[in-house]
């Protein structure tokens, strides 16, 4: 995108088990707009993971139209719950942020992510992909397996 300079025009989205705040500041790094984070806010709704979402037999009422087992879900004790995990995660992915040397969470970037190759070695992610030069080209390049074998 920055290559092409269609970032100011095409947003990114970040989604995938991103709940722990680690993971979330991770994609911001790795240049998302935005972080999707559902699955904690079903776990602050009171999600169990019985996987019945699709047979509308959620036995917490949190994904089922079924009015007896929907009983479950009291808004009036939940609502604080999310509010909670909210105002927490983004305390915790802006103290992530701070300790990067950063006034916010949207100004990481990938130079303060470091990816380890080995045992004793790690990489920023800027060096491993180095931003474009300005004005330069789009060129295709061949992704990078990081991680354990």
């Amino acid at each position: 995108l920055l290559q092409a300079d269609l970032k100011g025009r095409i947003r990114v989205i970040a989604a995938g088990k991103l709940v722990p705040p680690p993971k979330a500041a991770w994609a911001w790094c790795a240049g998302a707009d935005f972080v999707n984070t559902a699955r904690c806010f079903m776990f602050a709704l009171g999600c169990i993971q019985a996987l019945r979402c699709h047979t509308n037999t959620c036995p917490t009422g949190v994904t089922t139209h079924n009015k007896r087992l929907q009983r479950g879900l009291v808004v009036e004790e939940k609502y604080q719950r999310v509010a909670n995990y909210v105002k927490n995660i983004n305390k915790e992915i802006d103290m992530l942020a701070h300790s990067c040397g950063c006034r916010h969470s949207r100004e990481l970037r990938r130079e303060h992510v470091r990816i380890v190759l080995s045992a004793n070695q790690s990489i920023a992610l800027n060096m491993l992909y180095p931003y474009p030069a300005p004005g330069a080209r789009a060129v295709a390049v061949a992704p990078v397996r990081v991680g354990a074998g």
